[in-house]
């Protein structure tokens, strides 16, 4: 089980490493009198645009403290595309060579962030399943050491450090709200958060089309569904990881879902309204509040997980004048 140390471990590894990302207000509505302000965590301004620095950076440098290191050969993951590219910028720094393996229909925009790091990139099948399948495949084949991008606590150790942050820069916060894929970001969060201050209430995001974690919840168990359908591709996860869910199930104290036109709607918002960035995946808890899932408070944080949007995908959100004209 992952524990409050290994994030404050993970804190003190990765100073000076990854950047501290700013709380931004966002006046949900548009500025003017009497509107409500909830903060937003702008892990789109992270070092490769996403939170997944955080724990690639983390896990390399464990690898390299461990008596083994990294074999010569390298590392290899499997990633929607955030994950891959933070692997290879953390590699990049710290001398590791990397492969990533990515879906046939992954965002261009991000395996070219993974390409400019000097990543090997290998594009297999379209689920989760398929590309993790094949990453640990060419770990046995070609004797590489795997890295996952949410079922690894080191990883989840270093997600879990913009938890650290979000208490110490914003101490009235009453309630945080995290996108959930596989379940990394939300268990590395809701440990920092609960370690340090039980009464904060940690609420996961995820999209109606992709709710794996939100399902094992209600049922009490870890589930995995036959297949996802949402724009939010770095969310569209079977199930929630192993190591994850033994956290969730313990520190997380509400799921909601939220629907496709609240995404985009979201998107557009933090755009025009709060001047933030975010891919469809990073909008997920602007899209609770929208939907009326989550109430905007001055209390309220908002994890915006990335910020790395397909052109194309973005400027068709950005121009589109309500939900219902807006979609992936």
């Amino acid at each position: 089980m992952l524990e409050l140390t290994d994030v404050q471990a993970a804190a003190r590894r990765l100073a000076g490493r990854v950047r501290r990302t700013p709380l931004v207000a966002w006046p949900v509505g548009g500025a003017g009198r009497d509107r409500p302000t909830v903060a937003l965590k702008a892990e789109n301004l992270q070092v490769t645009g996403a939170f997944k620095a955080r724990g690639a950076m983390h896990r390399l440098l464990v690898l390299l403290e461990e008596g083994g290191g990294v074999p010569p050969a390298g590392v290899v993951t499997a990633s929607s595309g955030n994950h891959g590219q933070a692997l290879a910028w953390a590699g990049a720094s710290l001398g590791v060579e990397v492969t990533v393996v990515v879906p046939e229909d992954a965002t261009p925009a991000k395996v070219r962030g993974a390409l400019a790091w000097g990543a090997r990139v290998e594009r297999c099948g379209r689920t989760s399943g398929e590309r993790i399948a094949r990453a640990q495949a060419l770990a046995r084949e070609r004797g590489l050491v795997y890295v996952s991008s949410y079922d690894d606590l080191d990883v989840m150790a270093g997600q879990g450090t913009l938890g650290l942050e979000i208490l110490a820069d914003m101490p009235e916060v009453r309630e945080v709200a995290v996108p959930v894929g596989g379940g990394g970001l939300l268990a590395g969060v809701a440990t920092a958060v609960k370690g340090l201050r039980p009464d904060v209430r940690v609420v996961g995001v995820e999209p109606e089309g992709s709710a794996a974690a939100y399902h094992s919840w209600r049922a009490g168990r870890r589930l995995e569904l036959e297949h996802t359908e949402t724009m939010a591709d770095g969310l569209r996860t079977l199930g929630p990881g192993e190591r994850p869910w033994e956290v969730l199930r313990e520190r997380v104290d509400a799921f909601v879902t939220v629907s496709e036109a609240a995404i985009a709607r979201a998107v557009r918002a933090l755009a025009l309204e709060a001047k933030v960035v975010a891919e469809p995946s990073g909008a997920v808890t602007a899209a609770a509040v929208l939907e009326g899932k989550l109430s905007p408070t001055s209390a309220l944080a908002l994890v915006v997980s990335g910020g790395n949007a397909d052109p194309a995908v973005l400027a068709r959100l950005l121009a589109a004048e309500g939900a219902g004209e807006a979609s992936a």
